[in-house]
């Protein structure tokens, strides 16, 4: 994404605040939870951009905190602005994972968070854990919304604590896959696959051709 630097010069030759470039990433929406069962982004509503405007969409999540212990982030999407997040999805996942005494680690791929033309919620983590200091934190990239040729790909970076009572773990989890729609997308919602989203903030960006 673009970085944009400025000098004496260039902010000399401003007669605007309008006029100063605002490079390739656009903060669109923030929302915080609070108990949230669910939190949703639906265009049109609360200034949510979800459309042709932006070729990529980015959300990023800080320090998302579970009421229930061992809890999944999950996502859908929405082709009728929220009415039902049921879209038809395709994915592959794959997980890392250490102990915090060094003595256990894993790196596999895990057919069981996978979906195969599923209208399931996809999962963005595993296990994250509900104790004070436990949190999961992220991103996840969708690509080409608006269109109605192609799919809807998107993938998906955690980093997680994992609940277990016995051994603290730190989860590394990767996601990637596709929306099986060329109906545009234009809402996407998050939640936990048990009880709610106790804290956390989820921001949206647009990035624009570079």
């Amino acid at each position: 994404m673009a970085l944009i630097k400025y000098n004496n010069n260039s902010l000399s030759a401003v007669t605007a605040a309008s006029s100063l470039p605002t490079g390739a990433m656009t903060l669109i929406k923030e929302q915080t939870a609070s108990s949230s069962s669910t939190i949703s982004f639906v265009h049109g509503t609360s200034d949510v951009v979800l459309d042709g405007t932006y070729p990529i969409y980015l959300f990023k999540f800080i320090n998302c905190h579970p009421s229930g212990n061992q809890t999944d982030l999950t996502f859908n999407m929405s082709t009728d602005s929220g009415s039902n997040y049921n879209v038809t999805k395709t994915s592959t996942t794959f997980i890392a994972t250490q102990s915090e005494s060094g003595s256990s680690t894993a790196f596999e791929y895990n057919g069981g968070f996978d979906l195969a033309q599923s209208t399931g919620f996809q999962n963005l983590c595993v296990d994250t854990g509900h104790d004070n200091d436990e949190s999961n934190s992220g991103e996840l990239w969708l690509f080409g919304l608006s269109s109605t040729t192609y799919v809807k790909h998107f993938m998906s970076r955690f980093s997680s604590y994992n609940g277990y009572a016995v051994v603290a773990y730190a989860d590394s989890f990767f996601g990637a896959g596709y929306g099986n729609t060329t109906s545009a997308v234009d809402a996407i919602q998050f939640k936990m696959d048990s009880g709610t989203i106790d804290a956390g903030t989820i921001k949206l960006y647009g990035i624009k051709d570079s």
